[in-house]
């Protein structure tokens, strides 16, 4: 099954990271199919980078996101004004 899931970048006490659509049987930091955008939680306000297209994409492929990239999807759409698109 595929997720939408954060894989950890950054440095040690500095996590930053990537959302990624990845097999929800690989690791955390594995191998991944696609690369859809940034969240970096350290800077104020979080910076959230996210390409939308990719995201409807994978999710009318069966991709299914975790609960915490949910919560950053919804932010993203509360917040009309904090989404990037991702080149």
């Amino acid at each position: 099954m595929l997720k939408i899931r954060l894989r950890r970048v950054g440095k040690k006490k500095n996590p930053s990271y990537r959302i990624v659509v990845a097999e929800s049987s690989s690791p955390r930091d594995g191998a991944f199919i696609d690369w859809i955008g940034n969240y970096d939680p350290m800077v104020d306000p979080p910076s959230i980078t996210v390409d939308q297209d990719k995201v409807a994409h994978w999710i009318s492929n069966g991709a299914q996101p975790t609960d915490s990239v949910k919560q950053l999807l919804n932010s993203l759409e509360t917040n009309g004004n904090a989404v990037e698109s991702a080149e």
